[in-house]
């Protein structure tokens, strides 16, 4: 077996024995009780895998496409199987039960998107693009047309449009605004840090640390501070700035995220040659000028990923941030964990994981349409 069939084996394998060993489903009589496991399909989706297994361990020229293939199915097919058995489980119980998506399920939703991702990896940035538009619009139009209205976690979507819509733009917000902020302070920081090298352990080793600060004692520290700022300047706590709210909580996020823009601000600066450099002074470049027409647009790549990291991070760490009233849809998460609702906490959580993966995505496009620039 080559390298290149290793991971369809062991992603196959998991898929495998998932069908075979984990529930596909749980029949519940309402949204907090846990009920029995129900894997109808299970003998189905085994030879499934088996043969996803069959065509990525050949040699064959097509394998790789197959193989995505067949992922791209599983991914869109496999929330479409689960809303089929839902309904036909519903069908004989009482109106106030719930269909979960059991260890199964995910387990073999998670093999099959990790394995379309591996296929797709040689594949241009065009082609990676497309598929997962096409599966995002596939998977989109299935939910607009009702066919996951039987899965327990698409009801508790409806239960909670409002509020869930409502969180989703909160966290956009915070996660916006914490880039912004973070690239108007962190990239002054990274050229003075490169510029005066001297300082440049210093600066990156005082932001490490506080990489090392949990995030949940930071937003905890900063709560009597703020409320501090508030009652000394009133003008503060009349526009929203308090001791708990969004300003702590993009305050937190903002130094989390200094690191790795004052890092790959550094690292960008450097990578210009020094020839690039010297060529602009002789032209009689200000240092302004250099910076603005030869260091930033030739670094660029490199700052864009250390944004691309700082994005997802933000999403991520966002989600903490509703412990002190910022909102967002960590209140999903926290909410669900308290009142025992497991659907609640999948909601959340896989909202953030869909905003992190699609944020992910577009600054991977940006990253190649900029490499290709010229």
């Amino acid at each position: 077996m080559n390298r290149r069939a290793l991971p369809v084996a062991v992603l196959a394998g998991a898929g495998l024995f998932a069908a075979l060993a984990l529930p596909f489903l749980y029949l519940t009589p309402n949204r907090l009780l846990s009920g029995a496991p129900h894997s109808p399909q299970a003998l189905a989706l085994a030879a499934t895998w088996a043969l996803v297994a069959a065509f990525g361990t050949t040699s064959a020229k097509g394998g790789p496409v197959a193989v995505a293939s067949m992922a791209w199915l599983l991914i869109a097919g496999l929330p479409l199987l689960a809303s089929i058995d839902a309904h036909s489980l519903l069908l004989t119980t009482i109106p106030s039960a719930r269909v979960p998506l059991g260890a199964g399920f995910w387990s073999m939703w998670l093999a099959a998107v990790l394995l379309m991702l591996d296929r797709l990896r040689d594949v241009r940035m065009a082609g990676r693009i497309g598929a997962w538009l096409s599966l995002l619009a596939a998977l989109v139009a299935m939910g607009l047309g009702g066919c996951f209205d039987t899965l327990a976690l698409v009801r508790e979507f409806h239960a909670q449009r409002g509020p869930f819509m409502d969180a989703l733009l909160t966290h956009l917000v915070l996660a916006a605004t914490t880039l912004v902020l973070a690239l108007v302070v962190g990239v002054p920081l990274g050229w003075w840090a490169w510029r005066t090298r001297r300082t440049d352990g210093l600066v990156v080793g005082g932001l490490a640390f506080l990489q090392t600060v949990p995030s949940l004692a930071l937003f905890a520290l900063l709560i009597g501070p703020f409320a501090w700022l508030a009652q000394a300047w009133p003008a503060l706590g009349a526009i929203g700035f308090g001791g708990t709210g969004a300003a702590p909580a993009v305050f937190a996020l903002v130094l989390y995220a200094l690191l790795p823009v004052v890092r790959y601000t550094v690292a960008g600066l450097g990578a210009v040659p020094a020839d690039a450099r010297d060529a602009a002074r002789g032209l009689g470049m200000s240092r302004v000028q250099l910076l603005a027409r030869v260091q930033l647009p030739l670094g660029w790549p490199v700052l864009l990923a250390g944004l691309r990291i700082v994005a997802v991070q933000t999403i991520g760490l966002a989600a903490v941030a509703t412990l002190i009233g910022a909102g967002g849809l960590g209140r999903f998460v926290f909410l669900g964990i308290g009142q025992g609702a497991n659907d609640m906490v999948m909601l959340g959580t896989l909202a953030i994981i869909a905003l992190a993966l699609v944020v992910d995505l577009l600054f991977q496009a940006m990253l190649a349409l900029t490499e290709r620039r010229p």
